[in-house]
């Protein structure tokens, strides 16, 4: 009975980190990781910087940085990681609402991307609001559990400017 228990337990992790893996395809793009411990038979802890374009504002990307813990769990890909993530954003064209998406509106929080930090309870989040006083968009990222969250988080503001001789975007239309 207890093999059968174990075989179980064991097959639903590991199908979790396949689905896990799978979606993590096609979130963020990877820019770079770089190993600050060493492990001799398991993978080293790392710290990895991804980039995500915001999903409804064109001209806006977001880059962060988090830990990723190697050892045993990390290579299965049940370790809990850490929620101290760092975020950096800023405007690399004209800011506006993406194409097709001219009638749909944000509200202060919407959330941009949510990534999972642990097999099941554990979430990181970057969501969006506005600015309306100075015309910014203003980024946080923060992580969230079942049980109890983490008061770890970052905040970073794209001050929206006018790009190609255009007028800028007022990020205060957008809102709902």
């Amino acid at each position: 009975m207890n093999t059968y228990r174990f075989a179980a337990i064991f097959s639903i992790a590991f199908a979790a980190a396949l689905s896990a893996s799978a979606l993590a395809q096609e979130g963020p793009d990877l820019v770079f990781r770089k190993s600050t411990d060493f492990k001799l038979l398991t993978p080293n802890d790392k710290l990895a910087t991804y980039v995500v374009d915001d999903p409804l504002i064109d001209g806006v990307a977001c880059t962060y940085t988090a830990h990723e813990k190697g050892g045993v769990a990390g290579m299965f890909g049940v370790a809990e990681q850490t929620s101290e993530v760092s975020l950096a954003c800023s405007q690399y064209g004209p800011i506006k609402l993406r194409a097709g998406k001219e009638k749909e509106k944000f509200s202060q929080g919407d959330l941009v991307i949510s990534e999972r930090r642990s097999l099941f309870f554990k979430q990181m989040h970057i969501a969006r609001g506005c600015d309306a006083k100075r015309n910014m968009l203003v980024y946080m990222t923060y992580s969230d559990r079942l049980i109890e969250g983490s008061p770890e988080n970052s905040t970073a503001a794209v001050a929206i400017q006018p790009w190609g001789g255009g007028e800028a975007s007022k990020c205060a239309d957008w809102l709902r």
